[in-house]
């Protein structure tokens, strides 16, 4: 009913938040007679943020399409390179004519980031995304609206996420040889599930794994999210968040919990930052600030913008993760895609590096809880290796000025370290890339973030360019091939737990 209503409110709101946006456009526009009034300026800027206020937020888009690699601009295609029915695999190709750069381009490594399925789109790592393109090829997991996803395709579970993860590494194994893993925040969990069980199987696992802020172990530390769902009971969460998508979407009848309640949450945690966020932007539209306007317009776009998620996925994960710690007490079974169940074993790991990255000052994720991935997974014989960004916040540790001066230069040298033979790694030094200076815009965007949302002690992405779509650029006609990458022999593993599912959940 909760959802009913909630659509219903936003259909109604419709209207008047159009008549918001062209009555601003009326007293803004020099052509318009309305416009040399003494308050058009007050007015235009009041109908502004009712628009914002009232408007519907779509997903929006990557919006990379060129990166620096070695001085040399590259040209980005973004593609699809597997469509399954709650994600779709993104790839971020990269062109270039320029002979030295494209030879380079393909002997960098491949690299798999697991975004979070946790409220927004997986383009709040853009700035990741953008960063680790200048050294890396990037894939990226874009995961789905699930009220847009048809019942016919089934219910999404947090066994299945670990099957797409797993899934999605073999798929660029096959293509590349091996890859790297970058999870950040939540999926830190099922990405360590995914390759325990790889490693328990006896199959070929990734090069590495880099884990960025995420409750390996929620007891540690527990922040404000902690507490709320280890307080609460499963059937709390069941009875109060969880509704059935209305109907006008293709996912109707679908029980979700719905990214309105996940966007009133964090805006809840600090309503009064968020007013001052809106009356700043307010008065700088007054002022004609136009680089602070346009700083504003780009971070709620996206902050706005936010999916629903399959009722089953979000339960088991509370109750997984938060409540009962089955990763931590070696506890958690994952039904695999033919049905049989294994034991999530961490401690059969023992080929692929690990890192961990943790921000000092990270609300959402305390000290130690991405830490404790070392602790199980004693079975490694490559390199461990932790970072503590000093001064970071949860969003600051993959996006903004400290991702990119302080956690990549990092996290790049890893990744290279364990792209090599093991004794080529130890004396080859880590080459710290350049950094851009940020743009006017990208400094206030960072500045926005860091008043508005503490729950991500934000700093926030620079000037997206536009989206390069269809072909590629003609300009560019050779691309970055995909046959070169290291191979990783998989380590003999502990024997395998397996069993029959049980019939029911």
């Amino acid at each position: 009913m909760l959802y009913k209503l909630y659509e219903t409110q936003r259909s109604l709101m419709e209207p008047f938040s159009d008549f918001a946006q062209a009555s601003s456009k009326l007293f803004s526009n020099p052509g318009s007679p309305l416009s040399q009034t003494p308050v058009a300026q007050r007015v235009s800027a009041a109908y502004d943020v009712f628009y914002r206020l009232g408007k519907d937020y779509e997903k929006p888009t990557f919006d990379i399409k060129t990166v620096l690699v070695d001085g040399v601009e590259v040209a980005i295609h973004e593609r699809v390179y597997l469509d399954k029915p709650f994600c779709e695999l993104r790839r971020f190709k990269r062109f270039s004519d320029d002979p030295a750069t494209l030879t380079k381009l393909k002997t960098q490594p491949v690299v798999l980031i697991v975004a979070p399925l946790s409220g927004h789109y997986a383009t709040l790592l853009r700035d990741t995304v953008r960063t680790m393109l200048q050294d890396h090829r990037v894939y990226i997991t874009d995961w789905k609206n699930a009220r847009l996803v048809p019942l016919s395709e089934g219910d999404f579970h947090l066994d299945d996420y670990v099957n797409y993860v797993q899934e999605f590494i073999r798929h660029l194994q096959d293509e590349y040889g091996n890859c790297h893993v970058v999870s950040v925040c939540q999926p830190t969990v099922p990405v360590l599930a995914a390759v325990s069980l790889m490693a328990s199987r006896g199959e070929k696992t990734p090069l590495s794994m880099t884990m960025m802020g995420g409750p390996i172990d929620a007891r540690s530390s527990p922040t404000a999210v902690n507490d709320m769902a280890a307080k609460r009971s499963y059937e709390w969460f069941e009875n109060n968040v969880i509704y059935r998508v209305p109907e006008g979407f293709p996912g109707v009848g679908r029980r979700v919990y719905p990214g309105f309640l996940q966007h009133t949450g964090f805006v809840a945690m600090n309503p009064n930052r968020h007013m001052v966020s809106h009356y700043d932007y307010f008065k700088d539209l007054i002022k004609g600030d136009g680089a602070s306007v346009e700083a504003h317009r780009k971070f709620y776009d996206e902050y706005n913008a936010v999916l629903d998620m399959d009722a089953n996925y979000y339960l088991e994960t509370i109750s997984t993760v938060f409540q009962d710690y089955k990763l931590v007490h070696g506890t958690w079974d994952v039904r695999a895609v033919d049905g049989t169940v294994e034991r999530v074993r961490p401690q059969d790991i023992t080929t692929t590096a690990l890192m961990t990255v943790e921000g000092e000052l990270d609300d959402i994720s305390g000290a130690g809880q991405t830490h404790a991935a070392h602790a199980l997974c004693e079975g490694l014989t490559v390199e461990k290796n932790h970072l503590e960004a000093k001064g970071a916040g949860h969003y600051g540790i993959f996006s903004g000025r400290r991702w990119r001066d302080v956690v990549y230069p990092e996290v790049r040298a890893f990744i290279l370290r364990s792209s090599k033979p093991p004794q080529e790694s130890l004396s080859t030094p880590a080459v710290a890339p350049t950094t851009p200076a940020l743009s006017e815009e990208a400094a206030l965007m960072e500045s926005l973030a860091e008043a508005a949302l503490p729950i991500v002690q934000a700093e926030d992405d620079s000037k997206p360019a536009v989206t390069l779509t269809g072909a590629a650029d003609a300009a560019a006609p050779q691309s970055e091939s995909q046959d070169q990458q290291t191979t990783v022999t998989a380590a003999t593993p502990a024997p395998r737990t397996s069993h029959k599912r049980r019939p029911s959940r």
